[in-house]
């Protein structure tokens, strides 16, 4: 297997490019399956979780092409050959649960193994069923697969959801617009993932109101048509990277950011010390001056502090002046890097959902082990910092989400090489 070496070597300066957003990207993949004609996603990033999605869609018979390098995806789905998703694909990836939704509206059916993806926790189905049955689906648990019917097509409905859940919003969505009648969906989700979902539902002709907003409105229409759709910049990989001069120094250009998608974390990094100034191009991001500043951080559906970036927050407060409380309150179980930061000499405590970060003066460098996607790369930052050399293993969590990590890193001054394993 893979690991990655980071060097800490001081300050970073430079410009880093920020890709197309791999939760959008993987919500528009699956809206294909609405339509016979063809979808293209442009600015798509080249991820192995792009390549599952795509794999998924082939296996119902979609046509999926990767065109210039990857950052182009053209996708057909006029002849569909099933509508079963299968658990050999759906396990390695949690976003495959979307094609619940635009299949049951396009074909009254889908047969969806229960998903997979990182291991932070349940993230149960509940909210897409509930949501899906509103609608007037039938839907059963059976030997790990949900079976889906809605034999006389779904019927637009009132439905509030327990939980701001961003995938279910997404299901319910996609499956309101072929649905017969008006959908008004309540406790919505409010990520920009949503809203670029939307914006490219509407360019295929759905009609849809208020994403952005807490109450979502969908009016049914017959059919959608094809359309091209630029996937919205990845946030979650835009905040990784402004924490890379946050921790090490320096000044860092974040081409292809907007504040708009970060402005709880960049108010989080502002309090910490950290300026972060619109440009041009992008964001510019360096530390006001000298050592960054405890601050406390609660996870919080968007507009709130994001759990994707929890991990990588608590790399800086690593080496921050003073004690940090971070409270986690999306996912159980997403504190599986603070044994790894306290190998590297960091003072972390973790009591169920919550972990107390004293800063020490400097991190030491030693063989880490990613054990989810935000961790492995909070790992990476880690390392930046740290003196002396880091080895993360299971970097194959990484690939999931940054593509060219090490290329990115060194542009700007990192000391980075990825090591291939036997």
């Amino acid at each position: 297997m893979d690991s990655i070496l980071v060097t800490g070597n001081g300050p970073l300066n430079g410009q880093i490019p920020i890709a197309g957003a791999k939760n959008a990207c993987l919500t528009l993949m699956p809206a294909t399956l609405l339509s016979e004609e063809p979808l293209t996603l442009t600015n798509a990033p080249r991820l192995s979780d792009i390549k599952t999605m795509t794999a998924l869609l082939q296996s119902l018979g979609a046509e999926v092409s990767s065109l210039q390098d990857g950052q182009v995806i053209a996708m057909s789905s006029h002849d569909l050959t099933s509508q079963t998703a299968d658990y050999e694909i759906v396990r390695k990836m949690r976003a495959s649960n979307l094609v619940l939704g635009p299949l049951l509206a396009r074909f009254g059916e889908a047969v969806v193994s229960l998903p997979g993806g990182c291991a932070i926790g349940a993230r149960p189905m509940d909210l897409h069923v509930d949501g899906l049955e509103a609608l007037g689906a039938e839907i059963e648990l059976k030997d790990g697969y949900l079976h889906a019917k809605a034999p006389g097509g779904l019927k637009g409905a009132v439905h509030e959801m327990r939980f701001a859940s961003v995938g279910a919003t997404e299901n319910i969505v996609m499956a309101a617009t072929l649905a017969k009648g008006t959908t008004v969906l309540m406790n919505a989700a409010r990520e920009p993932e949503i809203v670029d979902l939307v914006e490219c539902l509407r360019k295929m002709g759905a009609q849809i109101s208020g994403e952005g907003t807490s109450t979502i409105e969908i009016q049914g229409v017959d059919r959608l048509h094809g359309a091209t759709h630029q996937v919205v910049t990845d946030r979650i990989e835009l905040g990784t990277y402004m924490l890379a001069p946050a921790i090490c120094g320096g000044e860092v250009e974040l081409l292809g950011g907007r504040m708009s998608l970060v402005e709880s974390f960049a108010a989080k990094l502002d309090a910490a010390g950290v300026s972060v100034a619109e440009t041009t191009n992008g964001l510019k991001v360096a530390r006001k001056n000298g050592r960054v500043t405890s601050v406390d951080v609660v996870t919080e559906p968007f507009p709130g502090f994001p759990t994707d970036l929890q991990a990588q927050m608590m790399a800086l407060m690593c080496t921050a002046e003073g004690t940090a409380v971070l409270e986690e309150r999306i996912f159980e179980n997403r504190f599986m890097h603070a044994p790894e930061l306290v190998r590297m000499g960091a003072n972390i405590e973790v009591h169920g959902g919550t972990a107390t970060v004293t800063g020490v003066e400097r991190l030491k460098g030693a063989p880490v082990m990613a054990t989810d996607l935000r961790a492995s790369v909070s790992l990476i930052l880690a390392g930046l910092a740290a003196e002396g050399e880091t080895t993360v293993s299971r970097v194959y969590h990484l690939d999931r989400g940054y593509e060219h990590v090490v290329r990115k890193l060194e542009g700007v001054g990192a000391k980075i090489e990825r090591i291939k394993g036997q």
